[in-house]
């Protein structure tokens, strides 16, 4: 059964990365900004799969949309 919210380090999980705090800010600072042309599942640094898993999320308005609105928003600030 799935959550109704996840928390963000699970869905880095579910991305196949590392879901540690330190591990999390680290990713959002190496990639961060994302540029406004740039779809989140389009980001050059995700491979096929965590594509997919994103683009997913947010064209079914899965449970996950949430958590990945969350870390578009981080990516997006400079």
């Amino acid at each position: 059964m799935e959550h109704g919210v996840h928390p963000f380090s699970e869905l880095f999980e579910q991305l196949g990365l590392p879901a540690d705090n330190a591990s999390i800010q680290a990713f959002i600072e190496r990639h961060a900004p994302l540029p406004d042309a740039v779809g989140l599942a389009e980001a050059p640094f995700w491979n096929a799969s965590q594509a997919e898993l994103i683009r997913g999320a947010l064209e079914d308005d899965a449970d996950w949309a949430e958590v990945v609105d969350h870390l578009n928003a981080s990516l997006r600030k400079a």
